[in-house]
């Protein structure tokens, strides 16, 4: 996928909207040195070519009751393409699972998961990921506290 070319304009609209994706259309122009009606084609534009994949709301885990963070390294026991495409198909349907990376190293996954507690996960691993054909390793790291959790990409200016 080819790089698109972005001015100073649009780079500091990514980056404000990465600070705050509820900010109004006005502050947004005013922030960045736009009339709204420049700002608001420019926002439209970088949605319309990717760049802008959408907007969320990030929210608490443990405040959910989803306190148990788990980082799960899945290593396959054959890599076909038939195999591996189920396998993403599989993982991506779990609600549990917030991330999925096909990696390079010891594991093929990993996972992130949340739920709520050991018991939670140990059902997770029971009806779910032991269920999937052509596991042969899983390996679970606990997060015993979060460092940093961003979605932000770096937008340089």
């Amino acid at each position: 996928m080819k790089q698109l070319e972005l001015d100073k304009i649009d780079r500091r609209i990514l980056s404000v909207l990465q600070d705050d994706g509820r900010l109004s259309n006005q502050m947004l122009a005013e922030t960045v040195g736009l009339s709204p009606a420049a700002c608001w084609r420019r926002v439209r534009a970088l949605e319309d070519k990717g760049v802008i994949l959408g907007y969320s709301a990030r929210l608490d885990p443990e405040r959910l009751g989803q306190g148990l963070c788990v980082l799960v390294n899945l290593s396959l026991l054959r890599h076909t393409i038939d195999s591996t495409a189920d396998i993403e198909q599989q993982v991506s349907s779990y609600s549990e699972v917030l991330q999925c990376f096909a990696v390079t190293g010891s594991a093929d996954f990993i996972l992130r998961v949340v739920v709520p507690d050991m018991a939670a996960y140990d059902r997770f691993l029971n009806d779910k990921i032991f269920t999937l054909q052509g596991i042969a390793q899983v390996n679970s790291n606990f997060a015993l506290r979060e460092i940093k959790n961003t979605l932000a990409v770096p937008v340089a200016e």
